[in-house]
Protein backbone atom coordinates (compact mmCIF):
# COMPACT_ATOMS: atom_id res chain seq x y z
CA UNK A 1 0.00 0.00 0.00
CA UNK A 2 1.58 3.48 -0.99
CA UNK A 3 1.56 5.24 2.15
CA UNK A 4 3.85 8.08 1.16
CA UNK A 5 1.73 12.01 1.27
CA UNK A 6 -2.06 10.46 0.90
CA UNK A 7 -4.36 12.68 0.89
CA UNK A 8 -6.41 13.03 4.38
CA UNK A 9 -9.56 13.17 2.49
CA UNK A 10 -8.37 9.54 1.03
CA UNK A 11 -7.73 8.69 3.79
CA UNK A 12 -10.69 9.26 5.87
CA UNK A 13 -13.05 7.99 3.01
CA UNK A 14 -11.41 4.35 2.90
CA UNK A 15 -12.63 4.52 6.98
CA UNK A 16 -15.77 3.23 6.48
CA UNK A 17 -13.93 0.36 4.82
CA UNK A 18 -11.39 -0.13 7.12
CA UNK A 19 -14.23 0.06 9.89
CA UNK A 20 -14.92 -3.71 9.30
CA UNK A 21 -11.37 -4.71 9.74
CA UNK A 22 -11.25 -3.23 12.63
CA UNK A 23 -14.22 -4.42 14.47
CA UNK A 24 -12.75 -8.07 13.32
CA UNK A 25 -8.88 -7.75 15.05
CA UNK A 26 -11.04 -6.02 18.46
CA UNK A 27 -12.83 -9.47 18.58
CA UNK A 28 -10.13 -11.16 20.75
CA UNK A 29 -9.67 -8.32 23.02
CA UNK A 30 -8.20 -4.53 23.24
CA UNK A 31 -5.54 -3.17 21.11
CA UNK A 32 -3.70 -0.19 20.84
CA UNK A 33 -3.42 1.77 17.31
CA UNK A 34 0.14 0.40 16.49
CA UNK A 35 -1.31 -3.44 17.10
CA UNK A 36 -4.82 -2.34 15.17
CA UNK A 37 -2.11 -0.82 12.33
CA UNK A 38 -0.09 -3.72 12.00
CA UNK A 39 -3.29 -6.12 12.24
CA UNK A 40 -4.89 -4.50 9.32
CA UNK A 41 -1.64 -4.13 6.99
CA UNK A 42 -1.96 -0.49 7.32
CA UNK A 43 0.32 2.79 8.08
CA UNK A 44 -0.35 3.67 12.00
CA UNK A 45 -0.72 7.74 11.31
CA UNK A 46 -3.93 6.41 8.80
CA UNK A 47 -4.95 3.76 11.58
CA UNK A 48 -5.24 6.45 14.07
CA UNK A 49 -7.51 8.67 11.91
CA UNK A 50 -9.48 5.41 11.59
CA UNK A 51 -9.47 4.86 15.45
CA UNK A 52 -10.16 8.22 17.00
CA UNK A 53 -13.69 8.48 14.10
CA UNK A 54 -14.93 5.31 15.19
CA UNK A 55 -14.16 6.44 18.80
CA UNK A 56 -15.78 9.59 17.89
CA UNK A 57 -19.33 7.92 16.37
CA UNK A 58 -19.37 5.02 18.92
CA UNK A 59 -18.41 2.13 17.61
CA UNK A 60 -14.96 1.21 19.90
CA UNK A 61 -13.97 2.87 23.10
CA UNK A 62 -10.73 3.61 25.36
CA UNK A 63 -9.37 1.08 27.84
CA UNK A 64 -8.92 3.64 30.75
CA UNK A 65 -5.30 2.39 31.82
CA UNK A 66 -2.33 3.22 29.55
CA UNK A 67 -0.43 0.31 28.74
CA UNK A 68 3.95 0.38 30.38
CA UNK A 69 4.49 2.49 26.80
CA UNK A 70 2.05 5.06 28.02
CA UNK A 71 -0.30 4.08 24.97
CA UNK A 72 -4.13 3.04 25.27
CA UNK A 73 -5.89 0.09 23.46
CA UNK A 74 -9.12 0.32 22.11
CA UNK A 75 -11.91 -2.12 22.26
CA UNK A 76 -15.56 -2.98 20.24
CA UNK A 77 -18.31 -1.47 21.66
CA UNK A 78 -21.55 -4.13 21.11
CA UNK A 79 -24.29 -1.68 18.96
CA UNK A 80 -27.64 -3.37 18.51
CA UNK A 81 -28.23 -3.67 14.94
CA UNK A 82 -25.07 -3.47 13.78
Amino acid sequence: METANRDVREIIREGTLRRREILRVLEDGPLTVPEIAQAIEAPTHETMYWVMDMRKYGWIAEVPEANDDGLFSYRAIERKGA
